[in-house]
């Protein structure tokens, strides 16, 4: 091992880098969701939809509140999870939680559930997304209940479960390329494995996160000088 870098020194790197590639992903997001302000009738992602479709109200309304409110909740939650940060400035810590939690549970999440109703794909899409709403809401409004009660290494397991759900827009995207390009997937067969596997394996690798004591390890980070 090079002298100076061990476990927990990789571990940082890692950590420190995977930020960086989430809102790298957050700002080529922001260039894809700005067409969408010339609230063009079917630019993009709309021109997949039917004019039936478009011609909904409460569709177009929850477009544009998901991809905006989305945006904040990736870029937004990437400082909660660094002790430092929450050791440092806790106020800040709380604040950018109680927008990312408000966002999610009146925004993000609801939204997206209309959303979904629409998705292209069938029905093992419209339930993949539903599903994924559905779990998104559930763990965020857990973790907010959780550190109302002072409950601090669930709420940061919760908190872990609820941003894996976040990036799943990430994963969607990452997913969708390596196996279209490098497998050569069909795009149907693509499109339908990453609706559920941009998730669920997000959730599957928090609950291995969790299981080995990132939670534990952060909130004992925090609390071992000074209470929060």
């Amino acid at each position: 091992m090079i002298k100076g870098l061990n476990l927990n020194n990789i571990i940082k790197i890692i950590a420190y880098l995977s930020a960086m590639a989430i809102l790298v992903f957050t700002l080529i997001m922001l260039t894809k969701v700005l067409p969408y302000m010339t609230f063009e009738k079917a630019i993009n992602f709309l021109g997949t939809k039917t004019d039936e479709v478009l011609d909904k109200q409460h569709f177009i309304w929850s477009f544009y509140i998901h991809i905006t409110s989305s945006l904040f909740v990736m870029g937004g939650g990437v400082f909660q999870f660094f002790p430092i940060l929450i050791k440092n400035y806790p106020r800040l810590h709380r604040n950018i939680g109680k927008m990312y939690v408000f966002f999610i549970l009146i925004l993000a999440a609801p939204s997206g559930l209309v959303l979904a109703t629409y998705a292209n794909g069938g029905l093992a899409a419209r339930v993949g997304f539903s599903l994924q709403c559905i779990v998104w809401w559930t763990v965020t409004y857990l973790a907010w209940n959780e550190i109302m009660k002072r409950r601090y290494e669930s709420h940061a397991n919760m908190m872990i479960r609820s941003f894996a759900v976040t990036l799943a827009a990430m994963s969607l995207r990452t997913e969708s390329y390596v196996m279209y390009y490098w497998f050569g997937t069909k795009p149907i067969e693509t499109y339908l494995t990453v609706t559920w596997l941009s998730w669920v394996g997000n959730l599957l690798l928090a609950e291995v996160l969790i299981f080995n004591g990132l939670g534990k390890k952060i909130v004992h980070y925090i609390l071992k000088k000074d209470n929060i």
